[in-house]
């Protein structure tokens, strides 16, 4: 649950930081703490599919953003932007940089792949929530 909690704050700061509107402060807050909820909470449920906890954290802040976007009338990447800082792999690329500066090549390569693995998974969790969106929104004014 700390997790959850230092998600939140992982998400407000970064909001605070790229000047969201005050009153989208803490709902883009919600957006980092919902995305590492479901992460966490899949992850418990299928320990081995960490890439697939990544996909799925993502797609929960980018379907929150959207939403939140159309209720409050501003672009979705005031929630998604800091909604996903807190499902950034820093500590696998800290680990990548530290294994390369010990020569220690093979480890280093299964953390960078792991790292690139799931920042990809980010963008790909976004990219599809909003073609998604974008599609249903081209049908609707249809």
């Amino acid at each position: 649950m700390i997790r959850v909690f230092f998600s939140f704050l992982g998400s407000l700061f970064p909001a605070i930081l790229c000047n969201v509107p005050r009153r989208n402060i803490l709902l883009a807050g919600f957006a980092g703490m919902l995305g590492m909820l479901i992460k966490d909470q899949f992850s418990l449920l299928y320990p081995d599919a960490a890439l697939a906890s990544v996909f799925l954290g993502s797609s929960a802040v980018a379907v929150y953003s959207e939403i939140m976007a159309r209720l409050r009338k501003t672009p979705a990447t005031i929630f998604s932007i800091p909604g996903i800082f807190p499902l950034v792999p820093g500590v696998d690329a800290y680990h990548t940089i530290q294994l390369l500066a010990e020569q220690n090549y093979t480890e280093a390569m299964a953390y960078g792949v792991s790292t690139a693995a799931k920042a990809s998974l980010i963008a790909f969790g976004i990219l599809i929530v909003s073609a998604v969106f974008k599609k249903i929104n081209k049908l609707h004014k249809k």
